[in-house]
């Protein structure tokens, strides 16, 4: 929407505010209504109000009337639903953003042969990059300086881990906005508006006639193709029909199909006792790169839901539910197959494809085996919220699988699929043995938002575990590395005391993604810090604190926060980092990061 729509969309909010008689203490409905969630400590996923208060008006009217808190926002009038969004923004105009950095018009981008073709180029999941496609040493990581800083405006979060090929970046954001820019200077080449958030990484893939696209989806459960030249749509499909349905892990490509992780929000809407709970099934999609054709779709619980009970407000409760796929998946070529981790179940009947890993034929989709890792594990928002309703029987502690598994030869012809888990363990599994348990390693008390998070990382030998558990506020955290083949502890960094101690999110705790760079691993914390270790020892060698404002090459104001859901990247010579996540208790920011080494 350009600039003066907001203005207008602003006088048009107000005006209907009053006619609905909306000048109700937008501070008191939010303490009714919202608090018992949005506070500190954050329950689940909840974000903080510091965080709220970055976004727009627009933003938290989309998500009280057709987004997160649809369900929530339904029990509230038009008025009400104004006077918190009014509230929490204090009226202003967060959504409107500067364009002078578009490139010039012919302009071309310096580029190498180093590149990133994010998570859905990277089908092992092991998130290693060697130093010559990073076009970095080892050495220079010390050195490393900030270049330049882009910001997103009217954002809480710094979404969609960076892509970089050809000496562009591309990333998407929290308003929807897919970019294209160039990696040395930050200017845009062009932006791409979808439909809702994109909060995964871009894929960029060859369509028809030699054709690069930018391979995406958002939280609409929209899978997109652009051309990532030109940022123009080739093709849009919808892969799952529920309302509720989103991607948040990074489509798959292989050959000529994308394999597309589907998970939902449906467990917020299940803490509301008016709330029918639950009908959403996890799934799996293969679609032809081409035309978005669907070829498969596998869903993770192979029985429909059905109804099983009313509530005590007679509210048709359905099952089994849940299972969702929020990680990206991992291919495994020379099986041909497709594993993917699945979350908690949302209601009742239990069923055995929750928190459990699935491996599915690439080809037909069919299930070859299923390991379930933990049983039972029934979940959704009634389970921590006053009114207990909705929260099934004999509730699991929610400890999803969260996290990409990661495909590695270990020697004599063996392999091993590490799989992280909420729960706080670290188990190695025989993919070739329907998920024979090789070995687990326990590495903190895991929880709701303990244990493994978003991502590991992994060399030739060892696997570095990024631990969360930030329910232990600043004792929190820790990184790992763990033996691929037996799954013992080689060493261990400690937390660190975060510099911004006493403020709201502020943790130790590592729930970004690792990386790993030939002999360095990066871990990004809680408390807006990425730190750089020694790959065989787990010595410091270097650390950067995001927690700043910055001045931006396209004008926007931005301020770094807490890293969360992505991680560094490291390409052309350069890394790049987002910084900013005001979701699950983070600190809320809105920038990207360029480093460069000094010379």
């Amino acid at each position: 929407m350009h600039r003066t729509g907001f203005f207008f969309l602003a006088c048009v909010l107000a005006n209907t505010a009053r006619l609905w008689g909306a000048e109700e203490n937008g501070g008191e409905l939010f303490q009714k209504h919202c608090a018992a969630c949005h506070r500190d400590p954050p329950v689940n996923r909840a974000p903080l109000p510091e965080a709220l208060r970055k976004l727009s008006q627009e933003a938290i009217l989309s998500s009280l009337e057709s987004g997160s808190m649809k369900e929530q926002g339904r029990l509230l009038t038009l008025g009400q639903r104004q006077a918190i969004a009014s509230f929490l923004t204090r009226g202003a105009d967060r959504a409107a953003g500067a364009t002078s950095s578009v490139c010039p018009a012919g302009y071309e981008p310096r580029t190498s042969s180093s590149y990133f073709n994010g998570w859905g180029a990277d089908v092992t999941n092991s998130n290693f990059q060697p130093a010559s496609r990073a076009g970095l040493r080892a050495d220079q990581i010390p050195k490393l300086q900030l270049k330049w800083a882009f910001g997103f405006p009217g954002a809480s979060a710094a979404m969609g881990q960076p892509t970089l090929v050809g000496g562009r970046l591309y990333f998407g954001s929290q308003d929807g906005t897919v970019y294209s820019i160039d990696a040395h200077t930050g200017c845009v080449f062009w932006t791409f508006k979808a439909s809702a958030t994109v909060r995964a990484a871009v894929t960029i893939g060859t369509v028809g006639h030699a054709r690069q696209a930018a391979l995406f989806g958002d939280t609409q459960a929209q899978v997109y193709a652009v051309n990532a030249r030109d940022g123009s749509l080739i093709w849009k499909v919808k892969v799952d029909d529920h309302p509720l349905a989103r991607i948040t892990g990074a489509p798959k490509m292989h050959g000529s199909r994308l394999y597309v992780p589907v998970s939902s929000i449906e467990e917020v809407s299940g803490g509301s006792p008016k709330y029918e709970c639950c009908r959403f099934r996890g799934s799996v999609v293969a679609l032809d790169i081409e035309g978005g054709k669907i070829l498969w779709k596998t869903y993770t619980i192979p029985d429909e839901p059905h109804p099983t009970k009313k509530n005590k407000e007679g509210v048709q409760l359905y099952g089994p539910s849940g299972a969702a796929v929020w990680l990206s998946p991992t291919l495994d070529l020379k099986r041909r197959w497709v594993y993917v981790g699945t979350g908690n179940a949302y209601s009742d009947p239990p069923t055995q494809f929750s928190d459990a890993i699935l491996a599915l034929e690439m080809d037909t989709g069919k299930l070859v085996w299923s390991k379930q890792l933990t049983e039972r594990d029934g979940w959704n928002f009634a389970c921590v919220n006053p009114n207990k309703t909705n929260c099934p029987e004999n509730a699991g502690p929610d400890v999803d699988i969260g996290a990409s598994p990661i495909l590695r030869e270990i020697g004599g012809g063996k392999r091993v699929l590490v799989v992280g888990q909420k729960s706080g363990m670290v188990h190695g599994l025989d993919p070739d043995a329907e998920g024979r348990i090789l070995w687990q390693t326990r590495v903190g008390e895991g929880g709701s938002l303990g244990g493994v998070q978003w991502g590991m990382a992994a060399d030739q030998e060892r696997v570095y575990v990024a631990l969360s558990d930030v329910h232990k506020r600043l004792e929190a955290g820790g990184l790992f590395a763990l033996s691929l083949e037996k799954g013992e502890k080689v060493w261990y960094a400690p937390p660190v005391k975060p510099p911004c101690a006493g403020k709201f999110g502020c943790t130790p705790a590592l729930m970004a993604p690792v990386a790993v760079m030939d002999t360095v691993v990066f871990a990004g914390a809680m408390d807006g810090v990425l730190r750089a270790y020694e790959s065989k020892s787990g010595q410091l060698i270097w650390e950067y604190n995001t927690l700043q404002s910055y001045s931006t090459v396209n004008g926007v104001k931005a301020q770094g926060g807490s890293l969360s859901a992505t991680g560094p990247v490291l390409a052309e010579g350069m890394m790049f980092l987002n910084s900013g996540y005001g979701l699950l208790g983070g600190m809320a920011g809105n920038v990207l990061l360029a480093f460069k080494p000094a010379p």
